[in-house]
């Protein structure tokens, strides 16, 4: 959930403190790995793959129609 979609204030505020959180973490990350994070749907992908080596298509199960 977005910050200005929270309905409470601490809802609001537990949303910053995550982005704030999530952006320190992913900052820390760029600089250890020496190059920016990729964005978007190849980020999804790269991290799909870092996580058991896997695409993320090749982790969905079939939908029963």
């Amino acid at each position: 959930m977005g910050i200005k979609q929270a309905p409470t204030e601490q809802g609001r505020e537990g949303a910053r403190g995550l982005r704030h959180e999530t952006a320190r973490e992913e900052q820390k990350i760029e600089s250890r790995k020496g190059s920016d994070l990729k964005k978007g749907e190849e980020r999804f992908e790269e991290r799909s793959k870092s996580s058991d080596g896997k695409s993320a298509g090749t982790k969905q199960k079939p939908r029963a129609h």
